[in-house]
């Protein structure tokens, strides 16, 4: 067979010799633009070429501190199509780790969107081997900016060759993209992409029993581009010609939905906070999601309330997805086979709820000890993966040896895996709550909170206690319409036909609000250091 690279390069190559006159759809902070893959494959040529008169060389990492927009999916190309190497820098994480990420990485260029320089600024006398920034603004004139030198994206891309070479000297084993983890403990840790990872991530992307990215697709990235390079999707639909949507900065549930309605997207992604907000929107407003033939949903568990809104109220499939920084991220979805399309509303909704079927190209087992757990879906282990697109060591960080063991990826997920080899999380090893030497899930608990009608939000964490070693404390927020009507009791009385009565939560602390980690998730860690004396003080 012909030993041809895979390369990021290629896949926009394809874009701009295919479909020309396909669209991106952009919003930036001063509104939305339109521009086709033939002016996406242009600009994208022209940063290339400055990048590289700017000394950028195969290797050298570019950093990205930005939104949603057409000018991150322009670097998400331009850097690997010289070589380079892109780093997407979550920008919702504290200013130290902002710093330790960038000095870690040892980024030579850093892209910021205007209404983030107040942040790198405020940093910027602690970045080690940053030796440019480019700011990217709709405005004809650099924002003033105390960051130096610092250049204007679009004046850049005046000055580049719209038909750019990317580099072709590339082995498809070498750096393409590198993102960090969220850190729940520690510093955030490196993750390595490689070009040949990301096109065959993207390909698995393409699979009629995954998502199915199309030409014919509308796709729109809510999961920022920062995060796991929004699953890869601007590289699937990007290398598939598909119609893109990229909501940018700041957006609301709105916003949304009136992508959804006017632009006709047909696949959307994002975590679960996300489609609850959008969930609230469409209960109050009137709008047509008939495009919209799937909603990718991972990060964290979805609540089966929610996904049976909208797969029975909505008709909108709902894809349950699992996968982590460490996976590029796609490892498991939800998916029914063939005979099980006959199956009750219940029967679809539980599986539907499940994390689902490793995906092709993958392998995994969810092992107990030493041995692997029975296929009942009821014991627990951990979850291991491997594959072509899976990591095998975290960036120059001794916590390799902690998550990468004997050719598998340990997941630190805890799950387990019906008759069927679906793969429900059960939580992390970390947030399984252990009372009198039994394990309670706080995923299960949570998801039976949230499917009382009056429950907007809850998370379950274990407090210590003096007897039994942990309990469970649920901390749930209201929807607005049932604040003030709902008391705990109700709630307990709700979910306790589900569940033995030592597994019920001591208590329902109503909360405002829950806090979240960078990327949406709940932040447990918080509410374990919020509630730690609890039954102390109590």
């Amino acid at each position: 067979m012909m030993q041809l690279p895979l390369t990021v390069g290629s896949l926009l190559e394809r874009a701009e010799k295919f479909f020309p006159k396909k669209q991106v759809v952009s919003r930036t902070l001063s509104g939305i633009h339109h521009l086709t893959y033939k002016e996406i494959g242009q600009r994208t040529r022209r940063l290339a070429s400055s990048l590289e008169k700017l000394g950028v060389k195969k290797g050298d990492r570019v950093g990205t501190l930005a939104w949603n927009h057409h000018r991150h999916l322009e670097i998400y190309f331009a850097a690997p199509g010289i070589g380079a190497v892109l780093h997407t820098i979550n920008l919702r994480l504290s200013p130290e780790h902002i710093t330790y990420i960038i000095n870690h990485a040892e980024d030579k260029m850093l892209f910021v969107d205007e209404d983030i320089l107040p942040l790198i600024e405020r940093v910027k006398d602690s970045l080690k081997t940053v030796k440019a920034y480019i700011i990217m603004t709709d405005q004809d004139k650099l924002p003033r900016t105390s960051l130096q030198p610092a250049y204007s994206y679009e004046r850049l891309l005046e000055s580049g060759d719209p038909k750019h070479p990317f580099i072709q000297n590339i082995d498809e084993n070498d750096p393409a993209g590198m993102c960090y983890t969220s850190a729940t403990t520690g510093n955030p840790k490196g993750v390595v992409y490689s070009h040949r990872g990301i096109v065959l991530h993207s390909f698995a992307l393409g699979l009629a029993d995954t998502t199915a990215i199309s030409e014919k697709d509308t796709c729109m990235a809510v999961v920022p581009m920062f995060h796991v390079n929004a699953w890869g999707m601007p590289f699937a639909a990007t290398w598939f010609g598909s119609k893109q949507v990229l909501p940018g900065p700041m957006f609301t549930p709105k916003h949304l939905a009136e992508f959804i309605q006017e632009e006709k997207v047909s696949v959307t992604a994002g975590v679960p906070t996300i489609w609850l907000g959008l969930l609230n929107e469409l209960e109050r407003g009137s709008y047509d999601t008939s495009s919209l033939r799937a909603i990718l949903c991972g990060g964290s568990a979805a609540p089966t309330a929610m996904i049976q809104a909208f797969e029975q109220k909505y008709k909108i499939p709902f894809l349950h997805a699992y996968g982590m920084t460490e996976t590029t991220p796609l490892a498991t979805i939800s998916t029914l086979k063939s005979y099980q399309k006959d199956l009750d509303e219940a029967e679809v909704i539980t599986i539907r709820s499940k994390q689902g079927l490793i995906v092709p190209g993958l392998e995994m087992k969810v092992i107990a000890g030493d041995n692997e757990v029975k296929w009942d879906g009821k014991e627990m282990g951990e979850l291991l993966i491997r594959g072509p697109w899976i990591a095998n060591e975290y960036y120059k960080d001794e916590r390799t040896k902690e998550s990468f063991k004997d050719g598998w990826l340990y997941t630190g997920d805890v799950a387990t895996v019906d008759e069927e080899g679906n793969v429900k999380l059960v939580d992390r090893t970390k947030d399984l709550v252990k009372s009198g030497g039994e394990w309670i899930s706080s995923v299960d608990l949570e998801n039976a909170l949230m499917a009382h009608e009056a429950v907007f939000e809850s998370s379950v964490v274990g407090v210590p206690h003096p007897q039994w070693q942990e309990r469970p404390i649920a901390c749930v927020v209201l929807k607005d319409s049932y604040k003030g009507k709902v008391n705990k009791q109700e709630l307990l009385d709700f979910i306790a036909p589900q569940f033995a009565k030592w597994w019920l939560p001591d208590e329902i602390i109503f909360m405002d609000d829950i806090p979240k980690t960078s990327v949406g998730k709940f932040l447990k860690r918080e509410l374990r250091s919020r509630l730690k004396n609890y039954y102390i003080e109590a």
